[in-house]
């Protein structure tokens, strides 16, 4: 690409627009439905920037009401009592949670507020996609978008140029990959 008028180097078009299709988070996730309940096995691997590895046991009622989930990592002693997100406004949510360390006999608390919109001057898109393949094997996708709308603008007997073109720029990402499958008690 050519130079811009204040004599910096243009930005490629690479450099611009890039797509990322490699996950950094990998993640297996057996679950048991029973009387009300959902039991759960989690096995978590993260590749980037840390190959790491979490498994978690996940307690949790099956009612669309549900407020709370218990979180068990015996590989670090861990167990938390976390709150489902709780919507404060249509894209801020506030979620909280008590647990106790065994390994460092301590006990705290922590809080997060999130949302799937945000940026520092910059537009930013997180979701999750699912896919259900068949009855009890679902896939769902965590992926994020950081972008910059393109912008033309222009001017004709002022020191604008006639045409100015931002062509924007897209910096996506898939950043995890859920294997979920469920098992369902056949009694009701």
């Amino acid at each position: 690409m050519e130079g811009t008028s204040n004599g910096e180097e243009a930005t490629s078009w690479e450099e611009l627009y890039n797509i990322n299709l490699m996950p950094s988070e990998i993640f297996l996730k057996f679950r048991k439905e029973t009387q009300g309940f959902r039991v759960g096995v989690n096995l978590e691997l993260y590749n980037a920037p840390l190959n790491d590895y979490h498994a978690k046991l996940v307690l949790k009622p099956l009612d669309h009401e549900r407020r709370w989930k218990l979180i068990y990592e015996p590989l670090i002693q861990d167990v938390q009592l976390v709150s489902k997100k709780i919507p404060l406004t249509k894209f801020l949510n506030l979620q909280v949670g008590v647990g106790h360390s065994f390994q460092l006999h301590a006990t705290g608390w922590k809080w997060k507020l999130s949302t799937c919109f945000g940026g520092d001057g910059i537009s930013r898109i997180r979701n999750k996609t699912s896919l259900g393949l068949c009855p009890g094997v679902d896939f769902r996708f965590g992926w994020k978008a950081d972008y910059v709308l393109p912008e033309l603008t222009g001017g004709l007997g002022t020191d604008e140029p006639l045409f100015n073109m931002n062509s924007g720029s897209l910096q996506a990402s898939l950043d995890r990959v859920e294997a979920i499958f469920t098992s369902t008690d056949a009694t009701l």
